[in-house]
């Protein structure tokens, strides 16, 4: 079953083929540290991009984030996600996992990531293996270090802009702090510390030798793209996001782009991030190269004001991208607070295991079948969709979701509960139509996002994953299961339940 795009995804595919016809068969310009204009255009168009060279950062801590990049890689804990784009499942070219804080989750591309939690004190976290366990530490390191230099950036943008200092001088060489222009109405330390506080980092890595197919840049003409061009999702607003990048040493010939000056646009064989001005046309581009070790900051806004994309290079490539995600909605401790309000209206008959309802208000109804959809399609079967990749990383998911399985089951009997209610001759037929009025249209959801979803772990891109990756329906169940007080599908109570509105109308 096809996902219809939202208002949001339709608005951004109509720019793009706007913009694609506005261009016809004609590139738009964009600039390398080789143009004269690379670095004024940078500090006039693209101010709050802030790139700091490998040779800032101590070596100690490259060789331990280095290290661990690799030893994740040996484990083969990264992941190419089956993600969902305009109705449609892909595999990215990139493979990914989720480390942070514990219960945090980070959404994008409709794909809910669980993440690995990096160690924390007093946890009793039992890793796949200890040198697993040892790769999150260093992450949590790299991310501490990193929330301290995208703090400083912050302060030296605000400082110049305190002191009206209008022209700053953009340069990349590792004596100068390379930061350009911002106004930031007056944030104080508080505001920039919150917007700082990185609480996941999303790891990627590709080799862009094993993927033949990757799509060419479509404006600019800048190559092939590891990632298209995009906004980050899911991010606390004008948040920043810190990037640390590592193309595997002995592949990449740093001198190349020395000794070939003459080379048009950027070089192939370097990895660069490319940046652009939302649906702009008139401001040329950026590609700037990511050497080992190499890092950059997108700071305020820019992440809503601007695109970037990921242009391959010739080597092996993995990056570490620090966010402060929006976790208002999508946090363990979230998600058991709402299963708890939803089960509050739940009393379970001593004895015989039937479950009747505290209350019938229409409103308290209609939260309990809200949770139950939350549960199952925002938790369970994002998580179970994944496979079982998660044990292999770590057991902080399991008992969550042996916890979350069985509210949600819970979730099941109350509405069970609810449609004896309806089915009822002794309820009056007003507070039927009301309990029918607020339930309807989530259940009739709930039967098509099942059905969604059982297509998608059944289609033929998800049988091709390997065995601990493929996709699991997860809650499923036959039609006679003993255990289950309603049925999977759910297509004959929804048309049971619009018959009786219907009648009451009549």
């Amino acid at each position: 079953m096809k996902r219809t795009q939202t208002a949001e995804e339709r608005e951004r595919e109509a720019k793009k083929l706007r913009l694609l016809e506005e261009l016809e068969d004609t590139w738009l310009p964009y600039l390398t540290p080789k143009d004269d204009e690379f670095y004024q255009q940078w500090q006039l168009k693209y101010p709050k991009l802030v790139l700091r060279e490998s040779s800032s950062v101590p070596e100690g801590l490259h060789r331990e984030v280095q290290a661990a990049f690799l030893t994740l890689h040996k484990h083969g804990v990264l992941f190419r996600d089956l993600v969902r784009v305009q109705g449609k499942d892909v595999l990215t070219p990139v493979s990914r996992i989720l480390i942070g804080n514990p219960g945090c989750t980070y959404k994008y591309l409709n794909t809910r990531l669980f993440a690995v939690p990096w160690p924390t004190k007093g946890s009793n976290t039992r890793y796949g293996e200890a040198d697993i366990a040892t790769a999150c530490q260093t992450f949590l390191k790299l991310n501490d270090y990193l929330q301290v230099k995208t703090i400083q950036a912050w302060e030296e943008l605000v400082a110049k802009d305190k002191a009206n200092i209008n022209v700053v001088p953009v340069c990349i060489g590792p004596d100068f702090p390379r930061v350009g222009m911002g106004s930031f109405d007056g944030q104080d330390e508080v505001d920039i510390r919150n917007r700082s506080a990185y609480n996941v980092t999303l790891l990627n890595f590709m080799d862009p030798q094993k993927m033949p197919y990757l799509k060419e840049e479509p404006y600019f003409g800048m190559g092939k793209m590891a990632v298209s061009w995009h906004h980050d999702e899911n991010l606390v607003e004008r948040s920043a996001v810190a990037v640390y990048s590592y193309s595997l040493e002995g592949t990449e010939s740093e001198e190349e782009e020395e000794e070939n000056p003459q080379l048009e646009g950027r070089d192939p064989d370097i990895w660069h991030v490319g940046f652009k001005i939302s649906w702009d046309i008139e401001t040329p581009g950026l590609a700037i190269p990511l050497h080992q070790g190499d890092c950059y900051f997108m700071l305020d806004d820019l992440n809503a004001t601007h695109q970037h994309c990921v242009l391959a290079g010739f080597p092996p490539r993995f990056s570490s991208t620090h966010r402060v995600a929006e976790c208002s909605t999508g946090t363990w401790g979230y998600i058991s607070q709402r299963c708890q309000l939803a089960v509050q209206n739940i009393r379970e008959e001593a004895g015989s295991g039937d479950v009747s309802l505290k209350s019938l208000e229409p409103a308290v109804l209609k939260q309990g079948e809200e949770i139950h959809n939350e549960v199952e399609f925002e938790w369970l079967r994002q998580f179970w969709f994944q496979g079982s990749r998660y044990k292999r990383c770590s057991n902080w998911w399991c008992q969550p979701m042996t916890q979350l399985e069985d509210l949600w089951r819970k979730m099941e009997s109350a509405t069970n509960a609810v449609l004896r209610e309806v089915r009822s001759a002794e309820v009056p037929v007003e507070q039927r139509n009301e309990i029918l009025t607020a339930i309807l249209a989530l259940l009739t959801t709930r039967q098509n996002l099942r059905r969604e979803w059982h297509a998608r772990c059944q289609s033929r891109i998800a049988r091709t994953l390997p065995a601990d990756q493929k996709p699991e329906c997860r809650p499923y169940w036959e039609k006679d299961d003993p255990l289950m007080p309603l049925p999977f599908d759910l297509t004959d109570i929804v048309s049971e339940l619009r018959s009786l509105l219907l009648e009451a109308k009549a």
